[in-house]
């Protein structure tokens, strides 16, 4: 069995830190005495979450980018290297969202989309091996989703991405089994962040109907951010290959396992009794 992963005295980059999950475990790595190098877009919410880890007494660099510039993503392990001395844990946490019928989608979203959710790990991953490749022990972590495993209709590009999250992340693991770089696959519930408020719907959508939608996503978002947090940490912590939080994705993935094509004809009426 692999070494519990230590995380005081180590320094951690976690993408999308300002706001939810991201926010969440910042902090919880700060309590836990791990150096952080913080990216995200929003730069007041990044800065909050940066002045809480600082209160647990901990180094904190705030990195500004967004995950689109693939200047900016290949230049970042060089910052965290000048700043922090060297990366042992790097978590792409970063996601957005895009709803509605796939035949109604922008092809430029789904772009759009494909750049944050899969491109950005792809390219964040591949800019930082050779830090975390450094040390003799060091961990990769990449959020995919509940929709990493179930596909709903309406969810085709989100699920199309978190489903290749979900494959570059297996295969990453395969190839540095037996190594000291672990690879962990989280695949999250319903957790209440931003995200369905923050999605993109189809361009020609009528507003009552966006809004209805997104009313109807926000339903399923109920675990605090804090939780699902703890149950990364706990993953990282053992070395775990995947972690599936919350009791929604646990079922999800029991019924994909029972029934590998019909699922989708269960699930939408255990969701529309809701």
């Amino acid at each position: 069995m692999a070494r519990r992963f230590v995380l005081r005295g180590r320094t951690a980059l976690v993408t999308g830190a300002a706001s939810g999950i991201g926010a969440a475990l910042s902090l919880a790595l700060a309590r836990r005495g791990c150096a952080l190098a913080l990216a995200d877009r929003d730069a007041q919410g990044l800065a909050t979450t940066a002045g809480a880890a600082r209160a647990a007494g901990v180094a904190v660099s705030e990195h500004v980018l967004d995950l689109t510039d693939r200047a900016a993503v290949s230049a970042l392990p060089a910052a965290v290297q000048a700043r922090h001395g060297g990366l042992h844990l790097l978590v792409n946490n970063a996601g957005v969202a895009l709803g509605g019928r796939f035949e109604e989608t922008d092809l430029a979203d789904i772009d759009w989309l494909m750049e944050i959710n899969l491109h950005a790990v792809m390219r964040l991953t591949h800019a930082c091996l050779p830090l975390l490749r450094a040390g003799p022990q060091a961990q990769i972590v990449n959020l995919s989703s509940v929709f990493g495993i179930i596909a709903p209709a309406g969810q085709a590009a989100y699920a199309a991405s978190k489903f290749a999250v979900r494959g570059f992340t297996e295969a990453l693991r395969h190839e540095y089994e037996g190594t000291g770089l672990g690879v962990t696959l989280v695949h999250p519930g319903g957790v209440a962040t931003a995200i369905a408020r923050n999605a993109r719907a189809p361009r020609g959508l009528d507003a009552a109907q966006a809004a209805r939608g997104l009313a109807a996503f926000e339903r399923l978002l109920t675990m605090r951010p804090e939780i699902a947090a703890e149950a990364i940490l706990r993953g990282i912590e053992a070395r775990a290959p995947r972690v599936v939080i919350g009791a929604d994705a646990r079922r999800a993935l029991l019924i994909q396992r029972l029934l590998p094509v019909r699922y989708w004809s269960l699930i939408r009426r255990s969701v529309r009794d809701r």
